[in-house]
């Protein structure tokens, strides 16, 4: 039997909209009674998109007051704000802002935003002064459509410090994630020093074999009772989604969250 934690954890604990292979009012249907925030995952790729229709945003509304149900919205990954060409940016903001007025109805507890680079590793460009500009422009374009501390921008295989002025210069948040940091090789509880206060989001899962996305149990016990007890210590309204694809990982990472709690594990 899989423990119940909604409404029991000092965060809110959330999960993907894809979790079962159905579309996303079956998914959050499905997990409404199990977790606190439905992380409402979109894609905007060259003619096809899975914006939802304005009767299904409707739908979510009345899903979220029936079960006490926050959403965040992942914008998607496939567009690019700090693109070279002018025209890729324009078409990203519009992007972002067409999801923000369709999504707007359901006051969402956070947007999460990549801030992509030229290319993957350390460096996410040859010029990271013009990137970083032009990321900024087209973020300064997006929160003219949302409150900024709603804006979370995730950490991907750079380091974060690439864009950490650019997030507080514009009063923006962070999602962090701690499976990306993992998988960078990098310290998370430095990370999360410099970070958490400005954290929104967490995206929690776990690596097996270098594939990310997994039940949290492939976690070092050790490092989870850490990160759980900082987020409690933080003291802050705060979404915690287990970034996991399937019912089975899913199941498994909130029994790993139940143990902690069930062991007496954390100064509450």
């Amino acid at each position: 039997m899989v423990p119940l934690l909604k409404n029991r954890l000092p965060f809110r604990l959330g999960t993907p909209s894809y979790v079962i292979p159905d579309d996303i009012i079956p998914n959050v249907r499905f997990l409404a009674d199990q977790v606190d925030d439905v992380e409402i995952v979109l894609f905007e790729s060259t003619g096809l998109s899975n914006l939802p229709s304005e009767e299904t945003v409707r739908t979510l509304k009345e899903l979220a007051a029936q079960h006490d149900l926050t959403y965040t919205v992942h914008l998607p990954i496939d567009i690019h704000t700090g693109h070279a060409e002018s025209g890729e940016r324009r078409r990203a903001i519009d992007v972002c802002r067409r999801i923000i007025a369709r999504m707007g109805p359901l006051d969402p507890f956070a947007y999460v935003l990549h801030l992509v680079g030229e290319r993957r590793g350390d460096s996410p460009s040859d010029d990271i002064p013009r990137w970083q500009a032009r990321h900024r422009d087209s973020v300064r374009a997006i929160i003219q459509e949302v409150s900024p501390e709603k804006l979370c921008i995730e950490n991907l295989d750079y380091p974060f410090e690439r864009v950490a002025d650019l997030v507080r210069e514009l009063g923006l948040s962070v999602c962090t994630d701690i499976g990306h940091l993992l998988l960078c090789a990098e310290d998370v509880h430095r990370y999360l020093d410099r970070h958490l206060a400005r954290t929104r989001v967490v995206h929690l899962h776990g690596i097996e074999n270098g594939v990310d996305h997994r039940s949290i149990h492939h976690l070092e016990r050790s490092l989870l009772d850490a990160l759980l007890q900082r987020l409690l210590d933080a003291h802050a309204d705060r979404v915690v989604t287990l970034e996991i694809f399937n019912v089975e990982d899913l199941r498994d990472s909130i029994r790993c969250i139940a143990d902690g709690w069930d062991a007496n594990r954390f100064d509450l």
